[in-house]
């Protein structure tokens, strides 16, 4: 991993990097370099496939985030536009395997559970008992559209714009998919609690 870049490339926006790999190749290693964890981990989350697999993946992402670098709308954030086409590949994926993603994993994502139960209030309105195989199930009955974006807001980080830009449907149906899916989160999750 011997690197011939400047050093200050982890100063640089990813905008800034984009405009430098367009002159320089060298430079794509690193926006891959600081993408390469986030989007495997988004990748095996959404599609529950073998960290292998996914990394097969992610190589194909890489090379189509490459050859259409050249037509990255400056406007958008990059961030939004590297992970719709990682979104992209791991759909067309499902299709060739002909199934749909079965479930999605969340491998001990204390972020997540600190993300999803503050920001639902779940901890006062369900009783605090939140545990990692809890959410889990909860989780795992929700459909697919709910999951997305529930994984995109509270373990990704990214706002209503960039999950707009990134599963290209405008941002108040992100916001109502988003409203829906806690709601759906919370039925979900008293449903399966139901004091014993």
């Amino acid at each position: 991993e011997n690197m011939s870049l400047p050093e200050n490339c982890d100063q640089k926006t990813d905008e800034e990097l984009v405009s430098l790999a367009l002159k320089d190749q060298d430079y794509f290693l690193y926006i891959m370099k600081r993408y390469t964890r986030r989007l495997l981990g988004y990748i095996i989350r959404m599609s529950g496939l073998s960290e292998e697999d996914a990394e097969d993946l992610l190589q194909d992402v890489f090379i189509k985030v490459y050859r259409n670098l050249n037509n990255f709308d400056q406007t958008q954030k990059f961030s939004s536009w590297i992970y719709s086409i990682a979104r992209n590949q791991a759909i067309s994926n499902f299709r060739k395997l002909k199934s749909r993603p079965k479930s999605v994993i969340w491998d001990n994502d204390d972020e997540f559970l600190k993300n999803i139960s503050s920001n639902f209030s779940l901890e006062t309105e369900l009783d605090g008992n939140l545990n990692q195989e809890m959410i889990e199930r909860v989780l795992s009955a929700l459909d697919y559209k709910y999951k997305e974006v529930l994984a995109l807001k509270f373990i990704e980080g990214h706002d209503y714009k960039e999950i707009a830009d990134i599963i290209k449907k405008p941002m108040g149906t992100v916001a109502t998919l988003i409203n829906r899916a806690k709601r759906k989160f919370k039925e979900e999750f008293k449903k399966q609690n139901i004091k014993l």
